[in-house]
C-alpha cells in the first residue's frame, strides 16, 4: 500500500539546519534573558546566516510556542 502524501502546510518547508537555528535562538534567550530583535539577531551571530535564515527560525520557534514577541517586539523565552 502507498505511503500517504505528507499534509499540508502553510509554514514553508524545513530542514534540519532551521531547527539547530531554533535551538541557538531558544538558548541565547534563555542565557541572556528577552531580547530585541536585533540584539538577538547579534548574540546568535545571524549576520553569518544564509539570506532570511534568521528570520524563517525565529518565525518557526515563534510558530513552535518555543519563543513569544512580547511588548515593544522584545523576544522571550517560553515557559
Amino acid at each position: 500500500m502507498p505511503m500517504p502524501p505528507p499534509k499540508a502546510s502553510t509554514e514553508g518547508p524545513r530542514d534540519r539546519q532551521v531547527f539547530h537555528e531554533m535551538g541557538q535562538i531558544v538558548r541565547a534567550l534563555e542565557a541572556r534573558g528577552p531580547q530585541p530583535v536585533d540584539e538577538l539577531r547579534s548574540l546568535v551571530g545571524a549576520d553569518f546566516w544564509e539570506g532570511d535564515r534568521f528570520e524563517s527560525a525565529l518565525a518557526f520557534a515563534i510558530a513552535d510556542g518555543l519563543v513569544h514577541r512580547g511588548p515593544g517586539g522584545v523576544i522571550s523565552p517560553s515557559g
